[in-house]
């Protein structure tokens, strides 16, 4: 393995921090789950426009590939790295109000977070037998849920036609990752293993074995974001009483990519902003005030249509998952303030 030939296209954190020498220092470092540095940077060299370009195959990986992933994690985060990272996923500790109790302006409120049992590699290093266990152990768990989150699973292997169509009218339904996550191995084995499970509700979804092992989401229509808070810790809550996640002191949640760790959350609303939507410089400059992140409505790397934008937390570690919805609260109010002010013009 020679050091890569990074080109002007290389613009990832991964090519500004692996230096020749750190390379030298790395490239002979594998897990116990087999992870190696051409694992952990692949993605990144097969797609030069990657943000970040790399990708964890285990827990190990941010300890063995510390040297590199430490200054990713600073930048992107910024997180220092003797810093301890809190959970906090009480309800009761929000301060906030629904922010457009009118629906005026909120279309929809979304929370999910990323969750990895602590007995098996990540997706990146897993193998289809342990892909299949951990199916196994999350639908057992998912099965004993009750009340508003008692619901159904339905495995992507063997699909009806049927239940096909239904979750894609739902807009439940995933497919196999891009290119990213081909090039980090996240597509192996596509569909085994992978599934959907949602509640009869639809206001509580679980995908099963996607980037992360199990991708824990809870929405609904309107921009009550307490709701949809409480109901996800109450899921949580229920599924810890079967499952163990993988959980470090000092990168809180682990998942594969290194902007999901800490909370793993991410709170969104998809928010209608005709009149800022056309004065992109004012909408970026609130949102980064408020530490958020700009998404088309159909995901990352999409764009805008008909004015919706998908608003999200961008702090993920170093903070708790009650800052990070008060992050979402404090900067969907004052997007909605600026629209009300421009539409008036």
């Amino acid at each position: 393995m020679k050091y890569p030939e990074f080109t002007k296209q290389h613009q990832s954190l991964m090519a500004k921090h692996l230096s020749p020498e750190l390379f030298t220092q790395l490239q002979n470092v594998v897990t116990t789950n087999g992870v190696t540095l051409d694992n952990v940077i692949n993605s990144g060299l097969q797609n030069p426009d990657s943000d970040i370009g790399v990708y964890a195959g285990d827990t190990q990986s941010y300890q063995h590939f510390a040297p590199l992933f430490n200054p990713i994690i600073r930048q992107y985060h910024k997180f220092d790295d003797d810093t301890l990272h809190t959970t906090n996923l009480n309800p009761e500790d929000l301060n906030i109000d629904d922010p457009d109790p009118a629906e005026q302006y909120i279309v929809s409120t979304r929370i999910r977070v990323g969750r990895n049992l602590a007995q098996f590699p990540l997706g990146p290093a897993i193998t289809q037998p342990e892909r299949d266990e951990v199916e196994a152990q999350a639908v057992k768990a998912l099965s004993k849920m009750s009340g508003a989150l008692s619901g159904q699973y339905f495995a992507l292997s063997g699909m009806s036609d049927e239940v096909k169509s239904q979750l894609i009218n739902d807009h439940f339904l995933f497919k196999a990752g891009d290119r990213f996550f081909e090039a980090a191995g996240l597509n192996r084995d596509w569909p085994a293993g992978r599934g959907i499970y949602h509640n009869n509700d639809k206001t509580f979804l679980v995908w099963i074995n996607e980037e992360d092992q199990l991708r824990i989401i809870s929405m609904q229509a309107g921009g009550n974001i307490t709701q949809v808070f409480t109901r996800l810790t109450k899921a949580l809550a229920e599924l810890e009483k079967h499952l163990s996640f993988s959980f470090t002191q000092h990168l809180g949640y682990i998942s594969s990519c290194p902007t999901n760790l800490g909370t793993a959350m991410r709170a969104s609303v998809h928010i209608k902003l005709p009149y800022l939507g056309q004065n992109r410089e004012l909408l970026n400059k609130i949102t980064e005030e408020h530490h958020l992140q700009i998404r088309g409505i159909h995901g990352e790397h999409s764009s805008s249509e008909g004015g919706v934008f998908d608003i999200s937390n961008r702090r993920r570690l170093g903070i708790t998952e009650v800052e990070c919805v008060q992050d979402l609260y404090h900067g969907v109010l004052a997007l909605i303030a600026q629209e009300k002010q421009l539409s008036c013009l």
